[in-house]
């Protein structure tokens, strides 16, 4: 793209309170005003995720919308008495909506039955970004993203959305004041209006989430209950867990018995959540993971038994996980769970990845 220059003009209407306030600030009086940015933005041939950002007056929206007007997106229509999955274009099914609404992580299929106004700020900001990389498939750009939200949420967010734009092949440009996001969407250029600077190429990489994980109370099940896929329920026998990050609790596990013709130690995963703030970046998948191998370093043989289509997916591409049984209606060993079952779609898997041993993992197990 050639160098061009953008200019905003508009008359300057001078009313006694106007040349009262230039002459208490020395102003020179003028009949317009006048904005002028020199832009070049020499974009790279391939790239999926871009992001304007600089400080508020800086003319980023300007910019965005003299390059790119007729792909911003500045918000959506949604109904105000019907479910937010009913907020999507007839077109797409109900399987490509849940795996949209998944992967920018919002994976709780409880508060996908209610309307877009009762929801969190931070449940909106994913729900309309499903929307828009739904609506815009060649080409979305977002103005004020991330603004209303907390900065948390604007990471985690960030770094689930870069994922599912860069695996949808899309395009998407942020445009954004805040610098804090920027390694968590690791765009693929950057454009600075204030300094008329781009800098191209994935020079940012999403910082490491570290977890440490520890042996709880069910009590705990508390704080996670209602953001579960499935059931407020839990098994006062299960053996629990909870992930926690900056010494903020944001997943949680638990495990019982599994007993079989051929099994003599097995544990099965009975619930593993992740509080909506932190979903999309594979928190939920690595907290099982690690539990399972955990318990395969003890002796143990783990298996999980799910509906969600967001862990179905992962655990289909994972070397970790083996198929075993495909999706069916079947009976599953547990009784409390035998009714349930029978109405929806279950998928069987057992853990296949490596022992982990009680000494690399904190002692997070404590006991059998």
């Amino acid at each position: 793209m050639p160098s061009i220059t953008i200019v905003r003009e508009s008359p300057v209407i001078r009313t006694p309170r106007l040349m009262q306030m230039e002459g208490i600030f020395d102003v020179p009086p003028s009949e317009r005003s006048r904005e002028e940015w020199t832009v070049n933005l020499d974009l790279p041939n391939e790239w999926n995720i871009g992001l304007i950002v600089g400080p508020s007056g800086s003319g980023k929206t300007t910019v965005a919308r003299e390059l790119f007007g007729n792909s911003i997106v500045s918000g959506w229509d949604w109904p105000t008495d019907k479910a937010i999955v009913d907020g999507f274009p007839q077109g797409i099914g109900m399987k490509k909506i849940t795996a949209l609404l998944s992967s920018v992580g919002f994976s709780s299929p409880p508060s996908w039955v209610r309307p877009f106004h009762v929801l969190s700020n931070g449940e909106q900001f994913r729900v309309n970004m499903a929307r828009t990389l739904a609506e815009m498939p060649d080409l979305a750009v977002v103005d004020e993203f991330t603004s209303v939200v907390d900065r948390t949420v604007a990471q985690i967010g960030s770094a689930a959305i870069q994922k599912t734009v860069r695996r949808r092949k899309q395009k998407f440009i942020a445009v954004s004041c805040h610098y804090d996001i920027v390694d968590w969407l690791e765009p693929d250029w950057v454009y600075q209006p204030h300094t008329d600077n781009l800098a191209r190429g994935r020079l940012w990489q999403r910082p490491k989430i570290e977890l440490e994980i520890k042996r709880v109370h069910h009590s705990a099940w508390k704080l996670f209950r209602k953001h579960h896929y499935l059931s407020t329920e839990l098994n006062k026998a299960a053996v629990c867990f909870v992930a926690f990050w900056r010494d903020t609790p944001v997943a949680f596990s638990s495990w019982l018995p599994f007993f079989g013709r051929s099994i003599r130690k097995g544990k099965r995963e009975h619930r593993t959540v992740t509080l909506p703030d932190y979903q999309g970046v594979g928190i939920g998948n690595k907290l099982s993971d690690h539990l399972a191998g955990v318990w395969h370093g003890l002796g143990f043989r783990a298996f999980s038994t799910t509906s969600h289509p967001a862990m179905i997916r992962s655990r289909m591409a994972s070397s970790n996980w083996k198929l075993k049984r495909a999706a069916s209606f079947r009976r599953p060993d547990s009784r409390v769970e035998i009714k349930r079952a029978t109405t929806r779609l279950t998928t069987g898997f057992e853990y296949s990845g490596p022992a982990i041993s009680i000494a690399n993992s904190s002692d997070i197990i404590g006991g059998n």
